[in-house]
């Protein structure tokens, strides 16, 4: 769903900064296969990605070798501290960059290179929350994530190796959307530069490792007129097939949503396009409820009528119990 929401293309360079064993890359060019994106017996695109452990960097390396794609360019590291695709010390940039970051990520701060302080003792002082990020690549313009999320330290980086006309889909935490503090500020920097294009809230119950709902969000850096200074929102919150121990998205649920990301059309209870000065009134907070009413709707009793209805049955069953003693007693009982 995430490739179908960023839309790439033959010719594009697709990159994922935590790439795992491949998924996403490969999802993304069967999309540009299926949209005629093939030369001679290969696929038009360029794979990029970065894997921090071993043994799923390697998986990620056959699965490139399998699905015939050999000339992707996998990298083993971790992306936060030590991006390896680089040229001449500048980090490459791509058309579409898409991934699925581990959630809220504790003590990113420690791979990442963080001028850490020592008392006389020569113990280490825990970072504060803005600690100094030494990082030479310049990708936290929007300010420094705390220490125990590192979501947006996932989403700026992607940011940052984005082409300018370029767009991104990140798999993340509702927590983003309205946490406070540090990512508060990051959160308000990314729209006020209106990069933001889109909020998708997810089913809960779709990952393996966590029961908790997660979000799509959507960067382009490159946005449409139509949507200048505007947040689609769509909650797609009860789209899913229900499953004992796992959710998953059906075919039908996906087209759903991407038809109202793309058709841009208000549908009620589900998708809407939100003015800017809406969400700087809420503080810049992406909390999808605050933006879509997903309430059911009052059952309105009239009350009156009820009572007429009773005083209809008592009358009845009165009439029943005359015609029944009347009854009876003509039988002699």
């Amino acid at each position: 769903m995430v490739v179908e929401l960023i839309k790439p293309k033959a010719g594009d360079s697709i990159y994922d900064p935590t790439c795992g064993s491949g998924g996403m890359l490969i999802q993304s060019a069967n999309y540009i296969k299926a949209h005629g994106g093939v030369v001679g017996k290969f696929v038009d695109v360029n794979l990029y990605g970065q894997e921090k452990n071993l043994g799923t960097w390697a998986i990620c390396k056959i699965n490139m070798i399998v699905h015939n794609f050999k000339d992707s360019d996998i990298r083993k590291g971790d992306t936060l501290s030590s991006p390896k695709h680089l040229v001449d010390g500048e980090l490459i940039t791509y058309d579409r960059v898409i991934a699925n970051p581990p959630f809220s990520l504790k003590k990113w701060w420690a791979s990442a290179e963080i001028d850490v302080k020592s008392d006389e003792n020569g113990k280490e002082i825990a970072p504060k929350y803005n600690s100094v990020v030494s990082d030479e690549y310049g990708r936290f313009k929007y300010g420094i994530p705390p220490r125990g999320y590192g979501d947006l330290a996932f989403v700026q980086h992607m940011i940052s190796v984005l082409k300018h006309d370029g767009r991104m889909g990140v798999v993340l935490p509702h927590g983003v959307l309205f946490r406070g503090g540090t990512e508060g500020k990051i959160r308000e920097g990314l729209l006020e530069d209106d990069i933001v294009e889109a909020i998708v809230g997810l089913p809960e119950k779709l990952f393996y490792n966590t029961g908790i709902p997660a979000s799509i969000i959507i960067i382009n850096k490159s946005k449409a007129d139509n949507l200048k200074n505007k947040v689609v929102f769509i909650d797609a919150s009860s789209e899913y097939k229900d499953g004992k121990n796992q959710n998953t998205l059906t075919e039908e649920n996906i087209k759903k949503i991407v038809a109202g990301y793309d058709g841009l059309e208000t549908i009620d209870k589900f998708m809407r396009v939100v003015d800017m000065s809406e969400i700087k009134e809420n503080d810049y907070n992406l909390n999808i409820s605050r933006y879509i009413d997903t309430s059911e709707d009052e059952i309105i009793i009239d009350i009156k009528a009820v009572r007429e209805e009773i005083a209809a049955l008592e009358s009845k069953e009165k009439e029943i119990d005359k015609k029944l003693n009347a009854y009876l007693a003509s039988l002699g009982f």
